[in-house]
C-alpha cells in the first residue's frame, strides 16, 4: 500500500446522466455556482486525513478492489468491526478490526484471519472513510 497526502481540490456537480436527451437546457446549469467539493463530501479531519492506494484482492467482500483509492483518518474514534489501515509486522495492510477477539480480518472468504498477539509489531495507521475506483488509471505522487 502506498501512502498520500490529501493535496487535491475538485469540483462535483450533482446530476443523473442520462442519453438521448437533446435541445434542452443543461440539467447542471442550477448548480453551476454552487461550491461543492469532494474534500467537503468526505474529509472531515483534514489534517488527521491521507490516501492509500489498497492492493490485492483480501478486501473485495466490503467493495474495495485493487488498486482503489482509500481516504483514512487517523482521528476518527475506532469501532469494531471497522475497516482500518494498519502496520502489522512492518507491513501496511486493510483489514476489518475485531477488538474484542485480536483479529485483522479479510473480507475475503479465502484469506483466514490474523491474530494479533504481543510478539507482533501492530498499529493502527487510521480508520478507511471510503474508496475511490479510477475509471481510467490514477497516477498517483511516486508512481
Amino acid at each position: 500500500m502506498y501512502i498520500y497526502t490529501v493535496v487535491f481540490l475538485m469540483k462535483v456537480i450533482p446530476i443523473m446522466a442520462s442519453a438521448g436527451i437533446s435541445g434542452f437546457e443543461s440539467p447542471a446549469s442550477e448548480y453551476s455556482d454552487l461550491g461543492l467539493s469532494i474534500e467537503d463530501l468526505i474529509i472531515k479531519n483534514p489534517n488527521a486525513t491521507f490516501i492509500g492506494q489498497a492492493t490485492g484482492t483480501s478486501m473485495i467482500g466490503v467493495g474495495i478492489f485493487d488498486k482503489d483509492i482509500l481516504v483514512v483518518d487517523r482521528a476518527v474514534q475506532r469501532k469494531n468491526h471497522d475497516v482500518i489501515v494498519c502496520t502489522y509486522n512492518g507491513e501496511f495492510a486493510c483489514k476489518i478490526l475485531d477488538v474484542d477477539n485480536r483479529l485483522l480480518i479479510s473480507a475475503n472468504e479465502s484469506i483466514p484471519p490474523i491474530r494479533i498477539n504481543e510478539l507482533d509489531s501492530f498499529r493502527i495507521e487510521g480508520t478507511v472513510i471510503c474508496s475511490l475506483r479510477c475509471h481510467r488509471p490514477c497516477y498517483l505522487p511516486g508512481e
